[in-house]
């Protein structure tokens, strides 16, 4: 049987490698989840104030992030900040803080939409029957939101864990990165190295994230009927 040069992939070391880089970007992911789990329910909460100022700077919070892309705010926070307020920033930490910044932009605006979407006559058939408007909104308007929610939040964490390819760019040792090295050193013996090294990783990446896809569809097929 003719070699094809997937067996690059397997030598010595480094699918091990290469498994390892994926843990760091699960790694980064899961900090930006959990981030935005907590940070963005707050923020969904806050753009639904009676405020108008606290509106006004949750939208421009969301815009920036939103318009601004995530690239360019990881240039900011690791080539930018660490060099104006001297400070030592590690690329993965750079990471973490934007992509949580991101995932609490993203789900602020999905726990946003959750509790508006939500029919106004609850609110006040609440605080009707005697609930403070705290009450209404932690015994029926969010756990009716939570349901609404969670398939997008699914999706959202899928993003995250797919995005954080970009922080290859600021030097974090992540499984794209550790895939360009083994190419490298791979190329001139093995021509097709770098075709056999990025068909493994798009199949690392399809494992860990078509799982979680499934399991969103299935929420949302499961609460809407």
């Amino acid at each position: 049987m003719p070699d094809w040069g997937i067996s690059v992939v397997f030598e010595g070391q480094n699918f091990s490698r290469l498994l390892i880089g994926l843990l760091v970007s699960l790694r980064i992911a899961a900090v930006a989840v959990f981030f935005a789990a907590v940070g963005g329910v707050v923020l969904g909460l806050l753009m639904t104030s009676h405020c108008r100022l606290v509106r006004w700077a949750c939208r421009l919070y969301l815009e920036a992030i939103r318009i601004i892309p995530i690239l360019v705010w990881l240039f900011l926070f690791y080539f930018g900040l660490t060099k104006i307020f001297q400070i030592h920033l590690s690329a993965e930490i750079a990471a973490d803080i934007v992509f949580s910044l991101w995932g609490i932009a993203e789900m602020g605006d999905l726990v946003r939409g959750a509790v508006t979407s939500m029919p106004r006559h609850q609110l006040e058939s609440g605080m009707a029957i005697g609930l403070t408007k705290l009450q209404v909104y932690r015994h029926v308007i969010i756990p009716q939101a939570v349901r609404r929610l969670i398939p997008s939040a699914i999706n959202l964490a899928t993003r995250l864990i797919k995005t954080t390819s970009l922080v290859v760019l600021i030097g974090v040792v992540e499984v794209l990165k550790v895939g360009q090295q083994i190419i490298e050193v791979s190329i001139l013996k093995t021509p097709t190295a770098s075709f056999w090294v990025y068909a493994i990783i798009f199949l690392l990446y399809f494992i860990v994230c078509w799982p979680i896809s499934l399991y969103s569809k299935k929420l949302e097929r499961k609460w809407q009927s």
